[in-house]
């Protein structure tokens, strides 16, 4: 008459399954689900510490740029890091990077000249940093380093030197001048350990003063030129006349011997000469019409009868 469970001791089984083998204890089944749980996490947690090492252990430098290494214990360090992929310590090592790419840079400026007239100059700079010279940039200047500098010096030699010339020079003399504003530029930014490839003058304006002056001038210049021109003219003409009051001259002498020595002669071949010119253009004419003389013409056959005639014959 024992029960189809027996005795049961504590732990040890808690009922029958259907294919008649005993079920584990629960404290037994609930500590291996915590066991595995926790494995899982650990697991877990050490695949995601793995995906995080190389984001804070690990930093890249593009083709183009140098990294200056801060330091928190020594500052910044000598060292410059080029391209490629190098290791940091976390939170004590702080990569900053810096192009070294050729970039422009324009600056405009407002200036006077030698003879007091006000320019606007335009000085466009292609400029990089020297590699050796970036931790030193970074220690002084900082990742703005072109902002803090290039308008400063630019401004400082541009203005030294449009003061040197006058207003007309800076049109003739523009090469010189951007030479020199090209020389200047690039010895005061060697002290910065910034790099110029070059250095020149887009657009030069004058005042609106100095720009109607030199229109007037112009105008002025065109019409000494023109009056140049109308004396030069009344000299040829007063010539021409005189070379022509010679020639008739010289001309009425030779036909008064002539006529003292032929006689009346020239005038009559004048004169035939003189008939032969009208003759012939009266001939080229068409509203002339020659008519034979000593000849009656018919001029009026489609008039009536002679007045006091025969009628009707």
């Amino acid at each position: 008459g024992s029960s189809r469970f027996g005795s049961k001791l504590p732990g040890e089984i808690c009922g029958w399954g259907s294919s008649g083998e005993p079920f584990p204890p629960k404290g037994m089944a609930a500590s291996s689900a915590d066991k595995l749980l926790t494995m899982v996490s650990r697991l877990s947690l050490g695949l995601g510490g793995l995906a995080v090492i190389p984001s804070l252990c690990l930093y890249d430098v593009d083709g183009g740029q140098r990294v200056v290494m801060l330091n928190m214990l020594s500052g910044v360090e000598d060292k410059v890091r080029g391209e490629g992929t190098h290791f940091k310590v976390p939170w004590l090592m702080q990569p900053k990077i810096y192009n070294i790419r050729t970039r422009p840079k324009l600056i405009q400026t407002t200036t006077g000249t030698k003879d007091l007239q006000t320019i606007t100059i335009h000085v466009r700079m292609l400029f990089k940093p020297a590699v050796d010279g970036l931790p030193n940039i970074h220690r002084t200047l900082g990742e703005d380093y072109d902002e803090r500098v290039l308008p400063s010096i630019a401004n400082e030699v541009i203005k030294a030197t449009i003061a040197q010339y006058n207003a007309e020079s800076l049109l003739t003399q523009r090469e010189k001048v951007s030479n020199q504003i090209r020389e200047g530029i690039v010895a005061r930014a060697h002290q910065f350990n910034i790099l110029m490839d070059d250095v020149s003058i887009t657009h030069l304006t004058y005042g609106k003063e100095f720009a109607k002056a030199i229109e007037e001038k112009q105008v002025a210049e065109q019409e000494a030129e023109r009056q140049k021109f109308i004396v030069t003219k009344a000299e040829q003409e007063r010539q021409a006349t005189v070379i022509r009051s010679e020639g008739e001259a010289e001309a009425a002498k030779l036909i008064s011997e002539a006529l003292k020595t032929h006689g009346s002669g020239l005038i009559e071949v004048r004169r035939i000469d003189a008939a032969k010119d009208i003759a012939e253009s009266l001939a080229k004419s068409p509203n002339v019409m020659y008519l034979p003389s000593g000849q009656q013409m018919l001029l009026n056959v489609g008039g009536g009868g002679r007045p006091g005639g025969p009628q009707g014959q």
